[in-house]
C-alpha cells in the first residue's frame, strides 16, 4: 500500500481536543495550518468528556500565590515551577477569552463566574458549566475553528513523525476508513494527542486515549518525563459492566457529596481528616482502594458516594449529567447513593517542554496531556482544562512563528511505514487480544499500588506483546494494529519509569520501598526516558 496522497503546510497540529483546537486557532494566524483528528473533531478525546471545570483566580480573597501553592502541594512538589507559574497567571485571561468567544459558564447571584470547591484547593476557583464544562469549552473552540482557515483531516491516525536529520518535518497519517496513507510536510508540528489511560483495564478515557503521542514522540527521539505518574480518579462508575470506569465528576464531592464504605462509615476521616472528601485525588483514590482491599467495600468492589442529603434542586441544576447518567443505570442519585471505585484517568508525565511548548526535538511542540511537567506527581481537578488553553495557545504561537523551511522527506521513512503495513497482513495475532492482555497486566501490577516484582512482570508481558506479529484482515484493521503497538510502547514507558523511581510520591506508590523522606524533602526530581537515555534526576533537599 503506497502513500500517494501528499500535502504541505506551515503548521501541522496532531490532535483535536481542547489543546489541539486552541493550538490550531493560534497557529493559523501565521500561515496554512492542518489539524488532524483521530476521530470526529469535538467528539473524541477527553476535553468534551471533562465534567468538573476550569481553574482560574478571579475573585477577591483568592490569589495566584495560593493557586501556585495548591498546585505544588497537590503535585507532591514535582511540578516544573515555570510551567506552574504560567498556568496560574495566564488561565484567568484565557478563561475571559472563552467567555468573549461565547462560552456559557454558570454565573453566581452577583453575575460573576460561579466557582466551586475542588479537591486540594483552599479556595473555590473552579469555574463550571454545570457538570459539562469540557463540552461547553469544546463547543466554543469548534465555533472558532469553523470561522478560521484551518484545514481539518478527520478520522486519520498519525502512524509516524517524519524527520530530516534531527528535525521533525511532518508526519504520515492513515485514513481509518479506507486505510490510505497521507504524507504531510510541515515547517513545524504540534503534538496535542491527549492521554493514554486506555492502556489500563478500567479507564475514564474515550477509545482514542491510547497513548499515541507518547509513542510518536519517543520514536522520534523526544525526551519524556515522569511517565510513572498516572492519576487514578477516585470515583468511576462500578456498574453496569460496560460502564465500568465512567467518570463520576469531582464536582459531586465539590457540591457536598460524601464517601461511605459498606459499614456506612465516612472513612476519609482515617486518611485526611482535615480535607475529607476534598483531599487530593491520589489520597482519595488510595483511601477507596484500601477500603475495598481490606474488606470494607461493597459486594461489587466499590464504595458509596452519597448526595441524598443535598436538595434535589441543587443536584438537578449543578449535576445534571450525573443525574441523567445514573438514571440510565437505574439509580436516582437524589434518593440513593452511587457506587464508585478508582479508575485510570490522567497521565501527568509526558514530553518534556519549555515554557513556549517546545520539546527536546527541533520542529516539534507539544501541549495538553501529552506534555509533562505542569502537574507534577498528581493533578488538581480543574487544572487540565486551563492547561489546554494556556499551553495550547503558547504551543500554537510558537509553531506559527517558526520560519518556513524547505525540508526534504526521505523516501526510506515512507517505505518503512509501508513495509510495516504489509507485515500486518501476514501476522497471526488479532490486535484486540493484545490490548486486552496489556490492559489486564497494567491494571494488576502497574496501577495504584506497585512493587518492583510486579512492574518487572508487567514489563516482561509488554515485551512479549511487542514481539508478536499483529494481524490485519482489512485495510481498516491496520489502524488498530498501529494503535495497539502505540499502547504497548506507552505502557512500557510508564512501567520503565516506575522502576526508575525508588520512592512513593503522589500518584506513584511503591509498596516495596521504605523511605525516610516526604514529598517536600525527597532527594529525587523528574524521571526521564528517551531512545537515547533514561534515569532519574536528583535534587537538592530543602533544609
Amino acid at each position: 500500500m503506497r502513500a500517494d496522497d501528499r500535502a504541505s503546510c506551515h503548521v501541522l497540529v496532531i490532535g483535536s481536543g481542547g489543546a489541539g483546537a486552541r493550538a490550531a486557532i493560534e497557529a493559523e494566524k501565521f500561515g496554512d495550518t492542518i489539524l488532524i483528528s483521530k476521530s470526529i473533531v469535538g467528539k473524541g478525546g477527553c476535553t468534551p468528556m471533562a465534567e468538573g471545570g476550569y481553574n482560574a483566580v478571579l475573585r477577591t480573597g483568592d490569589s495566584c500565590v495560593l493557586h501556585e501553592e495548591d498546585t505544588f502541594r497537590g503535585g507532591a512538589y514535582l511540578n516544573d515551577p515555570d510551567l506552574v507559574r504560567i498556568l496560574v497567571h495566564e488561565s484567568p485571561e484565557r478563561f475571559e477569552e472563552l467567555i468573549r468567544w461565547g462560552a456559557l459558564f454558570d454565573v453566581s447571584h452577583d453575575n460573576l463566574p460561579a466557582q466551586r470547591s475542588f479537591g486540594g484547593q483552599r479556595f473555590p476557583r473552579t469555574c463550571y458549566a454545570g457538570d459539562r464544562s469540557g463540552h461547553e469549552l469544546m463547543l466554543t473552540l469548534l465555533e472558532h475553528l469553523r470561522n478560521s482557515k484551518v484545514h481539518i483531516l478527520q478520522e486519520m491516525v498519525v502512524v509516524e513523525l517524519l524527520k530530516e536529520r534531527d528535525r521533525v518535518i511532518g508526519a504520515v497519517g492513515m485514513n481509518t476508513r479506507k486505510g490510505e496513507l497521507t504524507v504531510i510536510r510541515a515547517d513545524s508540528t504540534v503534538l496535542a494527542t491527549g492521554g493514554g489511560t486506555r492502556i489500563y483495564d478500567i479507564s475514564t478515557n474515550s477509545a482514542t486515549g491510547t497513548g499515541d503521542g507518547y509513542a510518536l514522540g519517543y520514536r522520534a527521539g523526544a525526551e519524556l518525563i515522569d511517565m510513572e505518574m498516572v492519576q487514578f480518579h477516585p470515583t468511576g462508575a462500578v456498574y453496569p459492566y460496560d460502564a465500568r470506569g465512567r467518570l463520576v465528576t469531582e464536582a459531586v464531592r465539590g457540591e457536598g457529596g460524601i464517601l461511605l464504605n459498606a459499614r456506612d462509615e465516612r472513612f476519609m476521616v482515617r486518611y485526611d481528616p482535615e480535607r475529607m472528601e476534598l483531599s487530593t485525588r491520589d489520597i482519595v483514590a488510595r483511601a477507596i482502594a484500601t477500603e475495598i482491599e481490606e474488606g470494607r467495600g461493597t459486594s461489587r468492589k466499590g464504595v458509596y458516594l452519597d448526595v441524598t442529603h443535598l436538595p434535589s434542586e441543587q443536584i438537578e441544576e449543578r449535576l445534571p449529567v450525573m443525574l441523567e447518567q445514573f438514571l440510565k443505570f437505574g439509580v436516582d442519585i437524589r434518593k440513593e447513593p452511587m457506587e464508585v471505585a478508582p479508575t485510570a484517568h490522567h497521565i501527568m508525565g509526558g514530553l518534556r517542554i519549555t515554557t513556549e511548548g517546545r520539546t527536546t526535538i527541533p520542529g516539534l511542540c507539544a501541549c495538553g496531556e501529552v506534555s509533562g511537567g505542569v502537574h507534577g506527581a498528581n493533578r488538581l481537578g480543574g487544572n487540565a482544562l486551563a492547561e489546554t488553553q494556556v499551553f495550547g495557545k503558547r504551543a500554537g504561537e510558537t509553531a506559527g512563528r517558526s520560519p518556513s523551511r524547505t525540508g526534504r522527506i526521505d523516501p526510506l521513512q515512507i517505505e518503512t511505514v509501508e513495509n510495516r503495513m504489509e507485515e500486518f497482513y501476514s501476522g497471526d495475532i488479532p490486535p484486540w487480544t493484545v490490548s486486552r492482555r496489556l490492559q489486564r497486566a497494567m491494571w494488576d501490577d502497574a496501577g495504584i499500588f506497585r512493587t518492583e516484582e510486579g512492574l518487572n512482570r508487567t514489563l516482561g508481558t509488554i515485551e512479549e506483546l511487542l514481539a508478536g506479529a499483529l494481524c490485519a484482515a482489512t485495510p481498516q484493521n491496520i489502524a488498530e494494529c498501529f494503535t495497539v503497538r502505540n499502547m504497548c510502547l506507552a505502557a512500557s514507558l510508564v512501567v520503565r519509569s516506575a522502576l526508575l523511581r525508588p520512592e512513593s510520591r503522589g500518584a506513584h506508590v511503591r509498596r516495596d520501598v521504605k523511605q525516610s523522606w516526604d514529598a517536600l524533602t525527597s532527594p529525587y526530581s523528574h524521571t526521564y526516558i528517551s531512545v537515547y537515555r533514561e534515569g532519574i534526576m536528583r535534587r537538592e533537599v530543602p533544609k
